[in-house]
């Protein structure tokens, strides 16, 4: 397994190797050696979610109160996304910043997050399945958005989907009235940097 820290702190990436043959294709998709290795302790799994959406379907910016927080191992078993993490703690060298890891059913790669970091992706083609291992179990009270095309943020969302087609972005009625970085800033929303409970 390849595993890369991405720039914000807290984040990696997981590239697995793949066997194939005329059956088919075995990976190991998780594996807690190599995690520990790289993150510096284990994940503890409290729950695993599953989303499928249509292309152009945007989810995020998510995270969850600190403490506990909610990191996440994400990974797309079919289809494919544009999974981005943004720096979200206040008081962080990188507040603010975001970076973007092509997950699909190609190369199989997944990404980390620490509790504290904001979580989104745009699916990239109909039918696009993401699995997520959690930390902690999901608690409404505790969990909060931004704006994922909230212009100071400036991410990059893809335009045109796997299949070279112009996407449609489509937002949850709840993401669509998530603040901007800046409000939800204000309003005492956002984790300090560090966040990350242990």
């Amino acid at each position: 397994m390849q595993i890369e820290a991405l720039p914000l702190e807290g984040a990696w990436s997981f590239t697995p190797r793949q066997f194939g043959d005329d059956r088919g294709t075995f990976l190991e998709a998780f594996k807690a050696d190599a995690f520990v290795e790289a993150v510096g302790h284990p994940l503890v799994v409290a729950q695993v979610n599953c989303s499928v959406s249509a292309a152009g379907v945007l989810r995020g910016i998510h995270y969850a109160d600190v403490p506990p927080g909610q990191a996440k191992y994400v990974m797309c078993t079919k289809g494919a996304v544009l999974d981005v993490i943004v720096d979200i703690r206040v008081g962080s060298p990188t507040y603010g910043q975001w970076t973007s890891v092509l997950l699909d059913d190609v190369d199989r790669r997944a990404v980390y997050l620490s509790e504290g970091l904001g979580h989104g992706f745009c699916s990239l083609e109909d039918g696009s399945t993401v699995t997520y291992l959690c930390s902690t179990g999901y608690n409404p009270t505790a969990e909060h958005g931004t704006h994922p095309l909230d212009a100071e943020l400036g991410i990059e969302w893809p335009t045109v989907g796997r299949n070279g087609e112009p996407l449609t972005y489509e937002l949850s009625a709840k993401d669509q009235q998530a603040p901007t970085l800046a409000q939800a800033r204000e309003a005492g929303l956002l984790p300090t940097h560090p966040a990350r409970p242990r």
